[in-house]
């Protein structure tokens, strides 16, 4: 059958793209290359890009941007506590599903931001 098989990646409009990659690098510890935030490794099934467009494209259609990311993360305790010291954003709402435990923070130009880490077996 042919179906979908994965993400390829995840694109969002930005004010400014090079400061908001940069945001992402720092807090996240997203490695950019090729002008892009790329994952690579074991934790991907291929590559998943994470890049941003300038804030005027026709791309994403007309309005504010429409999307909420979700990142997944080996310690969401120990991210959360090295955001707060780094003064980011953090909503004190949590989500401790079944299946993982989840976190919103909003980046550096105010997008909310979802962060998961999946309930180990």
């Amino acid at each position: 059958m042919a179906k979908a098989v994965g993400i390829g990646g995840v694109f969002l409009k930005a004010r400014d793209p090079k400061a908001l990659s940069a945001w992402y690098a720092q807090h996240l510890g997203i490695v950019p290359q090729h002008g892009m935030l790329i994952f690579e490794g074991p934790e991907a099934a291929g590559t998943t890009i994470f890049t941003h467009f300038p804030a005027d494209t026709k791309k994403f259609g007309g309005g504010e941007q429409p999307a909420m990311v979700n990142f997944r993360v080996d310690d969401l305790d120990g991210l959360l506590a090295k955001l707060e010291a780094a003064a980011v954003k953090i909503d004190p709402e949590r989500d401790d599903a079944g299946f993982g435990k989840f976190a919103w923070i909003w980046d550096g130009e105010g997008n909310r931001v979802e962060l998961w880490e999946e309930a180990k077996e």
